[in-house]
């Protein structure tokens, strides 16, 4: 019958035995890993399991309220910030700063337009005393007044033009790789010379006379 006879397998076992001596050792087993019994847990599980436990949502908006006031910062914290991002901001510092003061494209700017006085420096107390002049009861003073501050706004304007095309040409030289925009770069030299020096956002770093740093 079939399964009195010896496989092709066996036969070949035999003869090796026969030929070498040597014991043909059957293939070892594969290693065999028993499953965890569950299902690894997720990241977001395991995280919340280190922390603790989370506390249960709040029931009433007065609830609410009392737990944000909890972990809201001290006022004195909070002044203590405001002072700090103040501080940096005055200085320079980009991460405090406005977007449109952002960059080291508008540093420089900034530089240009500090290093030298400008007309346009006059704007604002300009406008104080025409308002003064308005104020008082003589129409030959109010003419005056009008006439000279038409004059200077003019004169203004002219030196703004001026100032605005030399400065984006000094920052496309300083910056070739940068895209400079002439008439963005020009407004934003025009609005810090028609500032007053001491009001100016962030501080200049360089008086009147300070050669530019390169």
């Amino acid at each position: 019958m079939r399964f009195l006879r010896r496989n092709s397998a066996e036969k070949a076992d035999d003869t090796a035995v026969e030929e070498t001596g040597v014991d043909v050792e059957e293939p070892t087993a594969k290693a065999f890993t028993p499953a965890k019994g569950k299902p690894t847990p997720k990241r977001r599980d395991a995280e919340a399991r280190r922390r603790g436990p989370v506390a249960p949502a709040p029931k009433t908006t007065r609830e609410a309220m009392r737990r944000a006031k909890q972990t809201r910062p001290s006022k004195d914290e909070r002044r203590a910030a405001a002072a700090e991002r103040r501080e940096r901001m005055m200085a320079g510092d980009d991460k405090y700063l406005m977007p449109r003061d952002r960059g080291p494209v508008k540093a420089y700017v900034r530089d240009v337009v500090d290093s030298r006085r400008n007309l346009l420096g006059l704007f604002m107390p300009l406008a104080i005393v025409v308002f003064v002049a308005l104020l008082v009861p003589n129409p030959a003073l109010q003419n005056y007044a009008t006439l000279l501050c038409l004059a200077m706004l003019l004169m203004m304007m002219f030196e703004g033009f001026l100032n605005g095309r030399r400065v984006a040409r000094m920052a496309r030289e300083r910056f070739p790789k940068e895209t400079i925009r002439g008439a963005s770069i020009g407004w934003y030299a025009f609005v810090r010379a028609s500032q007053i020096r001491k009001l100016r956002v962030p501080k200049p770093r360089l008086k009147p006379g300070d050669p530019i740093p390169r």
